[in-house]
């Protein structure tokens, strides 16, 4: 039988290695130009407002990556059904 938290710690697993990899990899760097067009385009005030935008779609894309290729990997070598 499976546990009813079951899901709930494989997401809750899946957010801990993305918070790990945004805090490891480099998040995207603007230049000063670029930042200032992206302010303007979508009428944030301050640059602070920018990158707290940037650095949640970065978390989320880099989790996304990772569900996805967990996905595989355990769907591939660690699937208990046969094929």
């Amino acid at each position: 039988m499976k546990h009813p938290l079951e899901s709930l710690m494989a997401a809750a697993g899946i957010l801990l290695l993305a918070l790990l990899s945004c805090l490891l990899l480099p998040a995207p760097s603007l230049g000063l130009t670029l930042a200032r067009s992206l302010m303007e385009t979508f009428h944030f005030t301050d640059l602070n407002q920018l990158y707290t935008v940037l650095f949640c779609l970065w978390f989320l894309l880099l989790g996304a990556i990772e569900y996805a290729v967990i996905r595989v990997v355990w769907r591939r070598w660690f699937s208990l059904t046969e094929r």
